[in-house]
């Protein structure tokens, strides 16, 4: 991933700055004009180690059940905004858990329009969109075999997708960081299938000399190379993806020039679709085909008639679990599926403009004058994105004191232990946080368990050219608050 851009930002982070300076009520009693307080010995240590300037870092640590005029455990830069990257997800997360309920579900209806006569359907199929951010190939493949449970092997018509819940503009997936079949830079839909990427699982057969190579979602209308030859005997794995020299632009094929090598595995390679506004109709008639139906007209995007009754209802996962995954495993396009959900369900369809409007309207609820974070698209991939260490600190003490708690908390990487924190050199186990990572940001924020069995709140990010040194320092912090000194 990339990196704000500083430079382009100034006036941006210049008034955020002054904004952030002046004390209102509700956080932590603080003025500009005192100086950081002492970072632990440990932490200064791991900063002189992997050459971060001190004002790199803003962190936060104060009890989970304290007030917020309760002094806190360590303060160091708190007020300053900065890019929290990921970590962004809590606040869209949280707000999600909130208002819509831990149990909330998405629904997408499918309709029948015609008659069903001898499995041959005379008229259209409806699928319309409404934002389920977990519609995945197994989801799909079950959507199909109800649709064929209705008694249809054959619409003679057409199958529309109605993906007008979303009003949100068209994106260039390489815009962000010139990587446009990166999954995580996958746009959100009304109707987002399998996340609008595809897997390539790779497994090698010595005896016959290649490697086969299996595609899901089966897509209508891309031809795609079946197998590819082995590297020489003993050839290490390395840069596997690389000695495939696959060739992904075009949205009609897929092939490859080069060898895997054996010593590999199985391996599996997504990717974000070469096409993305295309992929669902690819996949929804590539779907429909592989279970044995026929279709004579096309797939193609429309709306569901005035008046049609749904034929059946396909049901996403609770929220509790989509945001499980959003949180433990940093989705992006799952992020913004949930940020648009919050205005879909306040205004009747989703704009980010309005997404913004609703979780500033909580915020304003819920915390009141603590500075309001700035959350462009609610994911944290994002060069605009800010928000301050007090102020998201102060969030996550009210979610812990929330009924959404439990929820919140069990969808956060555990350190050492899963999620993006699987790799986390900190004591295993101790703390659950959501990370953030851009190429100028490295971040965590969420809650240690500390030795004395207190819980703490803990947020730090940095925000450096050098940030993606920066886990030996976050790893460092989460430690020194576990030991509880």
């Amino acid at each position: 991933m990339t990196t704000w851009r500083r430079a382009a930002g100034q006036g941006l982070v210049g008034a955020a700055l002054a904004w952030g300076a002046a004390w209102a009520p509700g956080g932590w009693a603080q003025t500009a004009g005192v100086a950081p307080a002492a970072l632990p010995p440990e932490v200064e240590a791991a900063l002189a180690r992997t050459r971060l300037p001190r004002e790199s870092l803003a962190v936060l640590v104060a009890d989970a059940q304290g007030s917020a005029r309760a002094a806190p455990r360590l303060a160091h830069r708190a007020q300053v905004p900065v890019n929290p990257a990921s970590v962004m997800k809590l606040v869209t997360t949280y707000a999600a858990l909130e208002q819509l309920g831990p149990a909330y579900v998405w629904n997408t209806p499918v309709y029948v329009q015609g008659t069903v006569q001898d499995g041959s359907l005379r008229g259209n199929v409806y699928v319309q969109g409404q934002g389920d951010p977990k519609l995945v190939m197994e989801r799909l493949w079950l959507l199909m075999r109800r649709l064929q449970g209705q008694g249809v092997q054959v619409i003679v018509g057409d199958i529309v997708l109605d993906r007008t819940a979303f009003d949100v503009p068209e994106q260039d997936p390489a815009r962000f960081d010139g990587e446009p079949l990166r999954p995580y830079n996958a746009a959100p839909d009304a109707l987002l299938l399998n996340f609008k990427s595809s897997v390539m699982t790779f497994v090698p057969d010595a005896a016959a000399g290649l490697a086969r190579i299996q595609y899901d979602p089966p897509l209508a209308g891309v031809q795609r190379q079946p197998t590819v030859a082995l590297a020489a005997p003993g050839t290490e794995c390395g840069d596997w993806r690389g000695a495939l020299r696959a060739e992904l632009a075009d949205p009609a094929k897929v092939s490859f020039q080069g060898v895997y090598p054996a010593a590999c595995g199985e391996r599996v390679w997504p990717v974000a679709a070469a096409d993305p506004r295309g992929f669902a109709a690819r996949a929804v008639e590539g779907m429909w085909r592989e279970l044995g139906g026929k279709l004579t007209g096309t797939v193609r995007d429309g709306k569901v008639p005035a008046g049609l009754k749904p034929a059946f209802v396909a049901t996403s996962p609770a929220l509790a679990e989509v945001v499980r995954d959003v949180n433990k495993y940093s989705n992006n396009v799952m992020a913004q599926q949930v940020f648009l959900t919050l205005a879909l369900q306040k205004n009747g369809v989703a704009t980010f403009d309005g997404a913004r409007e609703v979780l500033r309207q909580w915020w304003q609820a819920r915390l009141g004058d603590v500075e309001q974070p700035l959350v462009d698209n609610g994911a944290g991939l994002s060069r605009d994105a800010r928000l301050t260490a007090q102020a998201l600190a102060r969030m996550l003490q009210l979610a812990w004191a929330s009924p959404a708690m439990p929820e919140l908390l069990a969808s956060l990487p555990i350190s050492g232990v899963d999620g993006t924190l699987r790799r986390s050199q900190s004591r295993a186990g101790t703390a659950h946080l959501k990370t953030g990572s851009l190429r100028d940001v490295m971040a965590v924020a969420g809650y240690v368990h500390a030795a004395s069995g207190r819980r703490y709140v803990l947020v730090a990010v940095v925000n450096h050219a050098n940030a993606g040194a920066a886990r030996p320092v976050l790893d460092s912090l989460i430690d020194w608050t576990a030991r509880d000194q």
